[in-house]
C-alpha cells in the first residue's frame, strides 16, 4: 500500500491482484479501483508473496499458474499474515483437484478465467455464510474422468509418468488428455 493511501477511510478494501495476463491484470483492477478498493498489483509469484508478507491486504484474486510458479504460493503467504483475508483464484485451467487445493490453502472462491469484475467483486463480497446453489448442469461423464485424472495428476506433482502408471495409461495418451481442454 503506497502513503498517498494511509489515510485510506476503508482500509479494509485493500486487494492484491496476481496475474501474468497484464491487459487482464490492469482492466481488472482498474474496475476493483472503481469498486473503492486499494490496488496492488503483482505479475509473478515472487511479487505476489513480497507483497501479501509487506501488506497483507484484506483481499487478494490470485491467477493459479503463473510463469514462475503456483498462484498458490501466494495464497500460503497472505493466510500467514493475515489469516482473515478472503482470496480468490482465478484460472483458464479449472479442476477440483486444484479447487480443493486452493480451498485448503484459504481461498474462498474459485473462479474460471475469463472472469469479468462483477464476477469477481461478488465473489470477494459474499457472504461467507450463504452457501451456493448446486450447478443447474451437472457434470458428464468425460468431464468426471477428465477431473479424476486432473486430481491424480496433482496428487503426483503434475509428473506425467507417475500419473500414467498410477492409472495405468499410457504416458502419451494421458500427455494428450492434459494438453486438451476439460470437456463440457
Amino acid at each position: 500500500m503506497s502513503d498517498e493511501n494511509a489515510g485510506a477511510p476503508e482500509p479494509e478494501l485493500t486487494l492484491l491482484l496476481v496475474d501474468d495476463d497484464r491487459p487482464f491484470l490492469s482492466r481488472l483492477g482498474r474496475a476493483m479501483e472503481m469498486r473503492g478498493f486499494v490496488v496492488e498489483m503483482a505479475e509473478t509469484v515472487a511479487e505476489g508473496v513480497k507483497f501479501a508478507r509487506a501488506s497483507a491486504p484484506a483481499y487478494a484474486v490470485v491467477d493459479m499458474r503463473l510463469e514462475d510458479g503456483n498462484g498458490l504460493d501466494v495464497i500460503a503467504a497472505l493466510r500467514e499474515t493475515r489469516p482473515d483475508a478472503r482470496a480468490i483464484v482465478l484460472t483458464g485451467y479449472g479442476n477440483i483437484a486444484t479447487a480443493v487445493s486452493a480451498v485448503k490453502l484459504g481461498a474462498v472462491d474459485y473462479l474460471a478465467k475469463p472472469a469479468d469484475a462483477d464476477d469477481v467483486y461478488n465473489a470477494l463480497m459474499a457472504d461467507p455464510d450463504h452457501k451456493a446453489e448446486p450447478p443447474e448442469n451437472p457434470m458428464s461423464a468425460d468431464r468426471v474422468r477428465w477431473e479424476h485424472i486432473q486430481r491424480v495428476y496433482e496428487l503426483c506433482n503434475r509428473n506425467v509418468s507417475e500419473t500414467a502408471r498410477r492409472l495405468n495409461m499410457h504416458r502419451r495418451t494421458l500427455q494428450r488428455i492434459l494438453a486438451k481442454r476439460a470437456p463440457r
